[in-house]
């Protein structure tokens, strides 16, 4: 019986550090941008870290129609905003999601988006074996000229 337990025990340690393996990914200072009425969408913006290796792949909010991952780059002297694949979070590494770069656009909101309400979002991040995890983010929506933070 003693044995048994010993087992159960080595084999619970090691589904835990599997489980740990995965993408594991942390996110801060995550926020939105308030809108006015009849607006129809909002940036949302964070910092993400990765434990290991993985990508932000997708993400979805029950307060919007449409959910995307975005790019506002420079490109021939005009700054344009499109939809990618995915945003690579190497290892370690913290990668931000803010306003003027990459971010996640909230289209065909339900209801206006007004300061000091939270919005939830999931997050789906894939790792590089192609396992995927959601992760929940809770963003605080701030002023409709908000900026990062300071």
């Amino acid at each position: 019986m003693n044995r048994s337990l010993h087992t159960l025990a080595a084999a619970l340690v090691a589904v835990t550090a599997m489980a740990s393996a995965q993408a594991q990914v942390t996110v801060t200072d995550a926020w939105a941008r308030a809108t006015v009425p009849q607006q129809r969408s909002t940036g949302a913006f964070m910092q993400l870290r990765a434990a290991r290796n993985s990508r932000l792949v997708a993400a979805r909010s029950p307060v919007a129609d449409t959910v995307e991952v975005h790019e506002m780059a420079l490109r021939d002297g005009i700054m344009r905003m499109r939809q990618v694949a995915a945003v690579e979070l190497p290892a370690g590494q913290p990668v931000a999601l803010s306003p003027g770069g990459y971010h996640v656009m909230l289209m065909g909101l339900h209801a206006q988006v007004k300061e000091g309400d939270t919005l939830p979002l999931v997050l789906v991040v894939e790792d590089r074996d192609g396992r995927r995890d959601a992760v929940e983010v809770r963003a605080t929506v701030r002023a409709l000229g908000a900026g990062a933070p300071h």
